[in-house]
């Protein structure tokens, strides 16, 4: 068969036109192969639909922590927190995790995240104040009532201390804050607990007639627990030397709670009391003070001090127990501060009552009768 010659134009002609052919194809085979699999035009997220996406996840998640659905909820949160960590969503997502924990007792747990988020995002002034009073809630909530164990007064105090510690330091950090009259609350309850165990410790060298340990014990309750004026109390000093100048919070003690694994510091707080320190054990002969030890508690209540309401029992017990060592002039101040500072309290009738017998008394002449 002859071959038909073309001339060369229309051979490139021919060419062009199979090659646009080609590219209209392909063309619409890509936009077939979009319309079957769905194309999606990717658009940057601007901040307010950042925003608006981290609100509805964190008011989902809360939808489900208001249910008490916990599982649920720390799930939904810790996405809201890893998705959105850069919006103010992610903050309030680790408190309600750490709200989760404390609702379901895990008050160990719970503090440890606050004191995390204090730590994180203290410039966040609302919620810090927050957090740090779930903190001593929480270390309130950790002191144990269990019927199988020693009375409260007989046990170790190294809880209750931890628990004074973080309450008496949100009042003195926070004192108008809108969670502060439940803390002051808690802190009455907590400073109850600690007089009773020195008044508890107290009563025992009394029935053994140690009367120098009996005062020193009560002496260190008024001092740091009662509100008596005078030198800053051991306590008040550990507290602001344990305290972060940055977080406000106060350093945690190590596991040996109570004043034993304390070292030094337990040490100097059993001796503050009148006791021994040896082993960390109260229970020890007294310490002998020497002449140039601290000056004498002034027996006078300290304007504002969150009380224990247990103060006129202390001084009562004060002023039975300096009778009973021939101090009729100290015994006279702790009856003569019942009278002036707790003027309603049902101890004054007896208070007035020693300060009458001790009218025409001097220092060392009470008579057997009063001392008994």
């Amino acid at each position: 068969m002859a071959r038909t010659w073309a001339h060369p134009s229309a051979r490139s002609a021919r060419g062009l036109t199979c090659a646009a052919h080609f590219a209209l194809g392909s063309a619409l085979v890509s936009f077939a192969s979009c319309a079957l699999v769905g194309c999606e035009v990717q658009e940057a997220k601007n901040p307010l639909s950042y925003s608006a996406d981290a609100k509805r996840s964190y008011d989902a998640a809360m939808v489900e922590f208001d249910d008490k659905n916990w599982l649920d909820a720390q799930a939904l949160l810790r996405e809201v927190r890893r998705k959105y960590s850069y919006s103010r969503y992610a903050k309030l997502a680790e408190l309600r995790l750490a709200d989760i924990d404390f609702e379901q007792d895990k008050f160990a747990e719970a503090v440890r995240e606050y004191r995390q988020f204090v730590h994180d995002h203290r410039g966040d002034q609302a919620e810090v104040v927050y957090a740090r009073s779930r903190i001593a809630e929480a270390e309130y909530k950790q002191i144990s009532e269990s019927l199988l164990l020693p009375s409260a007064d007989e046990r170790d105090q190294g809880v209750v201390m931890d628990a004074y510690r973080e309450v008496k330091g949100f009042v003195a950090d926070y004192p108008d804050a809108k969670e502060s009259e439940k803390v002051r609350e808690l802190l009455t309850d907590v400073t109850a607990r600690l007089v009773r165990h020195e008044l508890y410790v107290a009563r025992f060298y009394l029935n053994r007639g140690n009367f120098e340990a009996a005062a020193g014990r009560i002496l260190y309750a008024l001092r740091n627990f009662g509100g008596a004026e005078g030198e800053e109390s051991e306590v008040a000093q550990d507290l602001e030397r344990d305290r972060d100048p940055e977080t406000g919070l106060r350093e945690r003690r190590p596991s040996g709670r109570g004043d034993r694994g304390r070292g030094d510091r337990g040490e100097r707080e059993v001796e503050a009391r009148g006791g021994t320190s040896r082993g960390g054990n109260f229970d020890g002969p007294p310490r002998q003070r020497a002449a140039g030890d601290p000056v004498k508690t002034k027996l006078r209540r300290t304007p504002g001090h969150v009380g224990s309401g247990l103060e006129p029992e202390a001084l009562l017990l004060l002023g039975e127990t300096y009778l009973k060592m021939k101090k009729s002039d100290d015994a006279r101040e702790a009856f003569d501060a019942i009278v002036r500072d707790y003027p309603d309290s049902p101890l004054v009738v007896q208070a007035k009552n020693y300060l009458a017998f001790l009218g025409g008394a001097t220092s060392g002449s009470v008579s057997g009768a009063a001392r008994e």
